[in-house]
């Protein structure tokens, strides 16, 4: 009842603050209104001109206060009039803009028909017309950093992660997981839009998304109250290639390399008021074979559980959309988009394992199969409606997302005492509903919306293990059981954005989070509880610039932000693949709320770009993987020992203090030099729940940063060297491994610069990378390394086909769910 109340109270509140923007008072006697008509042609070729903007505004001013667009036959249509003289003026791309002086209308003839009107094209007009430009691969807009990946040539044959990569401010370790300054807390949008797939392993759907489908990559650091209060750290949106030409358009890229291989095909059609789209695309990377070694000991050695092996592993995605957007007029207008994902990744291995157990070797072997398999679908709708009035407008949207996970493995030992499988299919399904209205006063713009997120989450756990004595696999009962997990979130918000002697900028607002979850297993003999869990949050949040000459900016902000576990780690599935390193979620994690303040200096000189920030962040309840000792069956003997399981709890608060450093610059034309630096400290206070070893409780420094250069030569000719390092990455237990990586790029146009070819090496002189990690428990040591195959070689191809005319652009509009804390690779396994 309290939503229903709030929703209620939020539209009294538009209804009153549109009255107010419109004049509102007694009624009076309705005026008579009439209306202005007319057909735009081609004066050569006698056609009707669509989308022609056609502008109504008072004789003598050159202020327009009414329009439309031509439809399909040319024709125009402007109602509502109030009798007076107007100045009418009809502008086209292409053709010379015609302006019809003293159109007059009276009450006793309200409506005008200015019948055929005719356009001549430019003087200049060619043929054909090339526009050519250059898009800086950088934009640091007020709210944002804009990241421009198509004016990038190394990341041809790739996928996501090798893009965001190379975005200032983000960082991305081997295994594909995305930090912004530091933190993994971050949600990722897909054209300001989440997916399903994103809910349950974001490394992974990272790599199902080609490289050459991404135009640019914005990161919004402090995101107003309009966002979702999801993301701790910021939102990253990735928006993929999509055009506003008239026309038939399209473009088809690939790439063949000694480790991936990728290709994908868009499609554009616009005609008129109607525009489609369509894409699709797949990845896949040549089986691997990995090595993997693991130490674990407790503290008096009295167990010493060693492994070494090899896994061979093979990844395969794909994906495609369909889009569709319709002008039913200048006022109002629809889209509806439809994406597809697939992923699937299997991992055979082989481990030899030499342990000791109160000073008696124990060595056997394991065989393992892993695989997982991911279908998901987003589709979403919105309508907008624009007011007569500037910028005034109220957006409807609707998404449903679904996606589906299976996790299955089997473990063979060699004695074939504990031999087991298990499966676990897991359904997440969202149903999201929002309203937006944004009313402008003289000089003040106002922006409130209220928005509904309900979640299902099914998983469905089946264990079996061998019987020796029957010789026959059976169920494991505490481990085979279907968990229900329901999440609902009910927001509203407000801001408010004005500016101050044309210098200041302020935007204030603050949102209301209200979250229901309940979890509950179907079967007996689950090892996942039921609980309920309501939690509610005001979160406000403050943004004041100030410009200077020359482009430059100082920010400051403070804003709240809260972070949701995702599917990834709310699943209670138990994988025991490896006995003795075992792996489940958490279904009663609790979120994560954060306090943020920044301060921010920007500067644009000619091509120069700087960027520098100092901030502070407070998280509360922060939620990392944890390893906890379990007892475990020995293989060998049947008998009990000390394993250990990988999970996931809110550990603690962790203060972080930052610096950030990002430039370009250019000392000769052709030379583009950029650089990205960022540093913060990492200072865990655990709660009473959390036992770790003093060593990792002091203060951390952590670093990440990139340094590129490129040049271009004659004849489209472009070369681009790129470098990233990481620093390890600290946690409560212990450190995750550091990461570096060396990129050579070439890039050469063709066929008139409507194709290209490319070449990119990776880590020319490695052909194999080890990250190590080292955990140090409060009774326990634990070491491994991973050594994976990194040395590549890759080609790529790119085409553009396709006549097209320039239309106006779009505005962004739709869901935007930034709210669920998403996955890490591995959940931290060796």
């Amino acid at each position: 009842m309290k939503y229903i109340l709030l929703i209620l109270t939020l539209l009294t509140g538009i209804n009153f603050a549109s009255a107010q923007g419109m004049g509102g008072g007694a009624a009076a006697a309705p005026a008579i209104t009439g209306r202005i008509t007319g057909t735009i042609i081609d004066s050569l070729t006698s056609k009707p001109i669509d989308y022609a903007t056609v502008s109504l505004g008072r004789t003598g001013s050159t202020k327009t206060t009414n329009g439309s667009l031509t439809d399909e036959k040319g024709a125009f249509k402007i109602d509502k009039i109030a009798a007076g003289v107007y100045r009418v003026t009809i502008a086209f791309l292409g053709y010379q803009t015609k302006i019809i002086d003293s159109v007059k209308t009276t009450p006793a003839k309200p409506d005008v028909n200015l019948g055929r009107i005719l356009l001549w094209p430019n003087q200049s007009m060619l043929n054909e017309v090339v526009v050519t430009g250059t898009t800086p691969i950088i934009e640091n807009k007020i709210d944002k950093l804009v990241y421009n990946a198509e004016q990038d040539i190394a990341i041809a044959g790739g996928n996501a992660t090798d893009v965001l990569r190379k975005v200032p401010l983000l960082s991305v370790d081997f295994e594909g997981n995305v930090s912004l300054r530091g933190s993994q807390n971050v949600r990722v949008l897909i054209n300001g839009k989440p997916s399903g797939a994103m809910a349950n392993n974001i490394a992974d759907a990272l790599k199902a998304i080609p490289a050459d489908q991404i135009k640019n990559v914005e990161v919004i650091t402090s995101p107003s109250a309009k966002y979702d209060a999801e993301g701790t750290s910021g939102i990253i949106n990735i928006i993929t290639k999509k055009n506003n030409l008239a026309g038939v358009s399209g473009s088809v890229n690939g790439g063949v390399g000694t480790r991936q291989n990728s290709g994908n095909l868009n499609l554009n059609a616009k005609t008129g008021r109607l525009a489609l789209t369509a894409n699709g695309g797949g990845y896949y990377s040549w089986p691997q074979t990995s090595i993997l070694t693991f130490n674990r000991s407790n503290t008096d050695a009295s167990q010493i559980v060693s492994q070494n092996g090899e896994s061979k592993t093979d990844r395969l995605s794909v994906n495609g959309s369909l889009g569709m957007d319709y002008d039913f007029n200048s006022f109002n207008s629809i889209s509806s988009n439809l994406r597809m994902t697939g992923m699937s990744n299997g991992a055979d291995g082989f481990n030899l394992n030499q342990n000791m157990f109160n000073g008696a070797a124990v060595n056997f072997t394991r065989l393992t199969d892993n695989s997982t398999k991911m279908n998901g679908i987003d589709w979403s709708s919105d309508f907008l409606h624009k007011f007569k009035k500037k910028d005034q407008q109220i957006s409807v949207a609707y998404q449903f997302t679904n996606s589906v996970q299976n996790n299955d493995y089997s473990t063979d030992f060699s004695n074939t005492i504990i031999d087991e499988y298990g499966n676990n299919d897991a359904d997440n399904s969202e149903n999201t509903i929002q309203v937006d209205y944004t009313h402008p006063f003289k000089k003040v713009t106002f922006e409130t919306g209220v928005k509904g997120i309900l979640r299902d989450i099914v998983s469905d756990n089946q264990t079996r293990n061998f019987n020796s004595t029957t010789s026959l696999f059976t169920p494991i009962s505490a481990r085979t059981y279907v968990y229900d997990y329901n999440q609902n979130v009910y927001s509203a918000y407000a801001t408010f954005g004005f500016t101050l002697a044309k210098k200041y900028g302020i935007r204030a607002g603050a949102r209301y989070e209200g979250t229901e979850i309940q979890g509950d297993a179907r079967s007996l003999g689950a090892a996942a509880a039921p609980f309920n869990s309501n939690y509610y949050n005001l979160v406000p949040s403050f943004v004041i610039s100030r410009t200077f000459k020359n482009f430059s900016t100082v920010k400051f902000s403070y804003n709240q932000r809260l972070q949701r576990p995702s599917l990834f780690y709310l699943n209670p599935f138990l994988n025991s693949a490896d006995i003795f390193n075992q792996s489940q979620g958490n279904p009663e994690l609790r979120p994560e709320l954060s306090h943020n303040i920044e301060f921010n200096y920007s500067m644009f000189v000619k091509t120069s770009v700087l960027n520098a920030s100092v901030y502070y962040r407070r998280t509360n309840d922060i939620i990392e993987s944890f390893v906890i000792p379990i007892t475990v069956v020995d293989p060998s003997s049947g008998s009990n020992a000390v394993g250990s399981k990988t999970t996931f709890r809110n550990v603690g608060n962790n203060n972080s203090l930052g610096f950030n450093f990002f430039g370009q610059i250019n000392p000769i034309k052709p030379l583009t030099l950029r650089g990205n630096f960022n540093a913060f400290t990492y200072d865990i206070n655990t709660n009473n729940t959390v036992a770790v070893a003093n060593a990792n409780l002091s203060t951390q420094l952590i670093y990440n940063g990139f340094f590129m250069a490129s040049y271009v030569f004659p004849k489209g000719l472009t070369l681009e060297s790129f470098l990233i390092t990481n620093s390890p990455r600290r946690t409560a237990q212990g450190k995750n491994p550091s990461f570096n990586m060396w990129n050579i790029g070439m890039k050469k146009e063709i066929m008139k610069k409507k194709g290209s070819i490319g070449l990119t090496i990776i880590d020319p002189f490695n052909e194999r990378k080890n990250f190590r990690s080292s955990i140090l428990g409060a009774n326990f040591t634990q070491a491994s390394n991973f050594s994976i195959p990194f040395r590549s070689f890759g080609t790529s191809f790119s085409y553009r086909f396709g006549k097209m005319t320039m239309q106006a652009p779009k505005k962004k509009r739709g869901v935007s769910n930034d709210d669920l804390k998403q996955g890490e690779q591995n959940m931290g396994n060796q």
